[in-house]
């Protein structure tokens, strides 16, 4: 197979279909757990505090291990990676359905967790590989499509499992989706060849120990942790990443891409996903207090309101990846970057009764800014790595996007904590300001599309 002329037709399609399939449930198992949770508690005799590491346990496992594991794609070829994940995360989906206590969850989780991380660690790379370089655009912009949906739609797929039959069921439906994606990716996810080089086990270790603290320390500063901890968390954090970093400077293929963020394209579409990311997290956070304790709406309605922004993206998304292979990503990302910023300004400066109509165009916006700007901006970060990093670069994007949702979420606890009755509208400022930063990075691109490094 020819690697810039990517699959032949059909088995391009049915390799895209098994990608984006197995990224959704690796995506949407981040965020369905949450409204369990109060149940999970009752049934399993647990308290609130505890039952959350149900949620924690996934999002750490995935984020510790994302760029080892992408890593490792390289040396190994992306299809091992994939698959592995693909098989890992069905199996302890089954586990998470039989588990009798919490502790028998959690720990499924976190190996459910390290499943997700295979999945997502190589999930673009793969993609680079599936598509021609001349249509690579379409390719991302189905994968930015579904990360997006994935993320906010987990909320509205959870109640809906739960008006029906008990939590366990959220994970049992992994099992037979996992199955078939399995089955279907045995002959068409394409073998990629690997190198040589021997595996950074150190640096594996070093990373995990540096993201899992400095996410423990984001969550801390977020939730008011006493100040001795704090401070010792942020200490350890950067200690271990100085010699991270250190370390990373020294290899041929590193595992913290140190090689890619020399390369100015990639590291500024790096910084445009983390703030675009986090101005998401912070809008969706932020959003339902918004209206269900400031207009005093309903669960239902809420759910209702903020359904506009996913929905745009399904219907942009693809529309931006085909113009991707076009045009600059600099100027649709920048332009939907904009836009997105506009929807942000607009959601804060609402009024204080706003109809129906008001909020979901408003709604509307942010999703056409945000689907404007994620396919151009991952495209970007992909295309401009070199091939044989691409699951370096695959992985980058992941941890970006992780890293954006991660600071985004604790700096809404933050604001609420100093600020509790007006939070959701400085959250949504705030936003507006992130989304705002992300458009220098982006216009800085405008008229630089990126070629196809060797």
């Amino acid at each position: 197979m020819d690697s810039e002329q990517g699959l032949p037709l059909p088995q391009r399609y049915w390799a895209i279909a098994v990608v984006a399939l197995g990224i959704t449930l690796a995506v949407l198992d981040g965020a369905i757990a949450n409204v369990a949770l109060p149940t999970i508690a009752r049934n399993l005799n647990a308290s609130p505090a505890d039952s959350i590491w149900v949620v924690n346990a996934y999002q750490l496992a995935i984020t510790i291990s994302l760029l080892p594991l992408a890593s490792l794609g390289d040396r190994i070829g992306y299809r091992r990676v994939y698959m592995a994940g693909l098989a890992l995360f069905t199996v302890s989906s089954l586990a998470c359905a039989l588990s009798g206590s919490l502790t028998a969850l959690t720990v499924a989780r976190v190996v459910q967790g390290f499943g997700a991380a295979g999945i997502m660690s190589v999930h673009t790379a793969l993609v680079r590989i599936i598509y021609p370089h001349d249509q690579l655009g379409r390719g991302v912009a189905i994968n930015a499509t579904v990360v997006a949906i994935s993320s906010v739609i987990g909320p509205t797929i959870a109640s809906s499992v739960l008006a029906v039959a008990p939590w366990p069921w959220l994970f049992a439906i992994n099992v037979p989706i996992g199955l078939a994606a399995f089955a279907i990716g045995w002959s068409s996810v394409p073998r990629t060849p690997g190198h040589r080089q021997p595996y950074d086990y150190v640096s594996a270790i070093m990373n995990a120990l540096f993201f899992g603290i400095a996410i423990v320390a984001v969550d801390g500063i977020g939730h008011g942790e006493h100040r001795p901890w704090l401070i010792g968390e942020i200490v350890a954090t950067a200690v271990i990443g100085y010699f991270f970093v250190r370390r990373q400077l020294t290899q041929s293929a590193p595992l913290l891409p140190v090689d890619l963020m020399r390369i100015p394209v990639f590291a500024l579409s790096v910084g445009a996903s983390v703030c675009s990311f986090c101005a998401q997290m912070l809008a969706f956070v932020s959003l339902p207090f918004l209206l269900q304790d400031g207009f005093g709406m309903s669960q239902v309605q809420t759910g209702f309101l903020m359904t506009p922004w996913p929905l745009v993206i399904v219907f942009v998304a693809p529309v931006s990846g085909v113009l991707a292979d076009r045009y600059s990503a600099g100027l649709l990302g920048g332009i939907g970057l904009a836009i997105l910023t506009l929807g942000l300004v607009l959601l804060a400066t609402v009024g204080a009764h706003p109809g129906t109509l008001d909020i979901a165009c408003r709604m509307a916006v942010c999703g056409l800014g945000f689907g404007l700007f994620q396919s151009p901006n991952n495209r970007q970060m992909l295309s401009s790595a070199p091939r044989h990093r691409s699951g370096g670069a695959s992985g980058m994007l992941g941890t970006a996007r992780l890293t954006g949702q991660t600071l985004g979420a604790a700096l809404v606890a933050l604001i609420f904590g100093v600020a509790p009755k007006s939070g959701a509208t400085i959250a949504l400022a705030v936003a507006a300001a992130f989304a705002a930063a992300a458009v220098v990075s982006m216009l800085r691109l405008t008229g630089k599309r990126g070629v196809e490094p060797a």
